[in-house]
């Protein structure tokens, strides 16, 4: 639904994205994050043709509804509600803008999906389907330090200590933590890195010992889930299992969260898949 407005939008001289992406780069916001955000604002900002002082609650809601019937998952138009806000309660908080269109702008409810977390036979077939040592490093390196993908495949060989069992690795706005891994991931990491020849100073490397990009990952995990024949592999469900069961052996939830590299439990509650028969256990414990 567009509203006449006496102006319509120019993204040459509508500048206060730019003053928002600025100060999102102060905060040391990812670029990942920041690239996002200007994504999801500007397709917003191309639909509704009017400046950004001039955007109000309907011009929202018209464009959430008109991407709602094109198809696009709840879940996703969640995440654009959530950025919108953000957005202008910055604005509005900086005096850029008088009134916040967001105010109004309720959030969209979503069917919750099931959250699936690996079995050991899930993480024992992949490795049994490895056809390199780099792709069993891969996989227990994933699973055992509950790496986000992109934190991996930033590494260098000199910030791993396969001897010690840790490094470290630098997350969302570029903070630096320390990780743990199995003894297993450690002697994998140790003999794939002595079986290299290159000089690349990255962890993992693809084709022509090159540094291995996420997407390569993804492509390599594909491959191996169909030859393993386990459902939903993705380098995030990594993440969620370990989490899970950390928590389930008595981890404390604060130390789970460090990590994972999340700075408030709430997101490390998201990760946490809670088993029924755990939860009775439990009760019958305490009861």
């Amino acid at each position: 639904y567009k509203m006449r407005c006496v102006a319509k939008w120019d993204d040459e001289k509508d500048d206060l994205l730019d003053c928002y992406v600025s100060a999102l780069k102060v905060e040391n916001r990812s670029q990942k994050t920041v690239d996002r955000y200007v994504y999801v604002i500007k397709r917003m900002m191309q639909y509704v043709q009017v400046p950004t002082r001039h955007i109000t609650v309907y011009h929202l809601r018209g464009y959430l509804s008109a991407e709602k019937e094109r198809g696009i998952a709840d879940q996703t138009l969640e995440g654009a509600r959530e950025i919108f806000s953000a957005y202008f309660n910055w604005l509005q908080r900086e005096g850029l803008i008088d009134k916040n269109p967001t105010a109004n702008l309720g959030a969209i409810k979503c069917a919750k999906k099931e959250k699936k977390t690996y079995t050991e036979i899930d993480i024992e077939n992949l490795n049994q389907h490895c056809k390199t040592l780099r792709d069993r490093a891969i996989i227990n390196f994933l699973s055992s330090t509950g790496c986000r993908i992109s934190e991996m495949t930033d590494l260098n060989r000199d910030a791993v200590n396969p001897q010690a069992l840790e490094c470290i690795v630098h997350g969302k706005g570029n903070k630096g933590r320390v990780v743990y891994m199995s003894p297993v991931a450690g002697m994998l990491i140790s003999k794939y890195l002595e079986s290299r020849k290159d000089d690349n100073p990255a962890l993992f490397v693809g084709l022509g010992a090159r540094r291995l990009q996420p997407g390569g990952v993804r492509a390599m995990l594909k491959v191996l889930a169909d030859a393993a024949g386990v459902d939903h592999v993705h380098p995030h469900k990594f993440r969620r299992t370990l989490a899970t069961n950390l928590t389930r052996h008595g981890m404390p939830i604060q130390e789970v969260a460090n990590i994972l590299g999340h700075e408030k439990l709430d997101t490390t509650m998201e990760y946490i898949v809670l088993n029924k028969d755990d939860t009775k256990s439990s009760y019958r414990r305490f009861t």
